[in-house]
């Protein structure tokens, strides 16, 4: 299934896409799409519906991030070689584990709005992976039981807020710095995480090709390692790294996102992200 919320923002309806790709309301079904309509059970009962019987939303509305409440939004970082390589960073040892602020999270083809004081702002095109059940010291081989399904995430990030300290949060967590969607594709339907090819375009000029086969940390092992040392709860999304290209590695210079700009993201299977850069205001 393909599980959307659209709307405006704060206002947003439970849909998902049907075999057609037409939009259909869920809201007679359920109330919206958060960690309690992920469930096992959730999701069963909703792939006993016929889309059919679903009313169809006629219009073109805005999609909002396809999970409601998220607890939390986790990211690894430097999980593809040659994106450490361009960053100038080792290669890591073991995941890389850092947050965006929920307040970053928005809707797939939302405006990216560029920080004040903001320099250096970058493009991250990344596998999201959105958690079904609550998880806690997960092993490995069972770690795929714990998934409700993936959508596209772009880790906007500003460069010159992220070096400045060790840690890369304020870099990482402004507002409209996570964008997801535009929905979410249940695992059935996905079935190697690990075969996905993944690209990034700015301004009509490809930066980023990558597959997520080429992960340091697949996640399988992700999930293991985050849920030692937090509860994953559902409806959590963990955003799992980025491929080489990003505007921070390209020569001889970096290039930076500036207002007027578009982005254009996707992942095969799940889906494309627009997002046009704007000012502070």
């Amino acid at each position: 299934m393909k599980l959307c919320r659209v709307g405006a923002p704060g206002q947003e309806k439970p849909a998902l896409v049907d075999d057609q790709g037409r939009l259909r309301d869920l809201s007679a079904v359920l109330p919206d799409i958060d960690g309690s309509a992920l469930s096992a059970a959730g999701l069963a009962k909703l792939a006993a519906i016929s889309a059919t019987n679903l009313p169809l939303i006629e219009d073109k509305p805005r999609y909002g991030v396809p999970v409601a409440n998220a607890s939390k939004f986790i990211c690894i970082g430097l999980n593809y070689s040659e994106h450490a390589a361009e960053s100038g960073l080792p290669i890591p040892s073991e995941p890389i584990v850092f947050f965006k602020a929920n307040s970053a999270i928005c809707g797939p083809n939302d405006d990216t709005i560029q920080p004040l004081n903001s320099t250096k702002l970058d493009w991250e095109v990344e596998l999201g992976v959105v958690i079904g059940a609550l998880a806690r010291n997960v092993p490995e081989e069972k770690a795929l039981d714990f998934v409700a399904g993936y959508c596209v995430v772009n880790d906007v990030s500003e460069r010159a807020f992220q070096m400045q300290s060790s840690q890369w949060d304020k870099g990482k967590g402004c507002d409209t710095f996570g964008p997801a969607g535009p929905w979410l594709v249940t695992k059935d339907e996905v079935p190697d995480p690990q075969a996905l090819p993944m690209s990034l375009s700015v301004n009509g000029r490809r930066m980023q090709d990558g597959n997520t086969r080429t992960m340091i940390f697949g996640v399988k092992a992700i999930i293991s390692y985050v849920s030692r040392y937090m509860t994953l709860m559902p409806g959590d999304i963990i955003a799992t790294g980025t491929p080489s290209g990003v505007g921070m590695g390209q020569k001889p210079e970096p290039v930076w996102l500036k207002p007027g700009d578009v982005v254009e993201l996707g992942i095969e299977g799940l889906g494309t992200q627009r997002q046009h850069v704007v000012s502070y205001r």
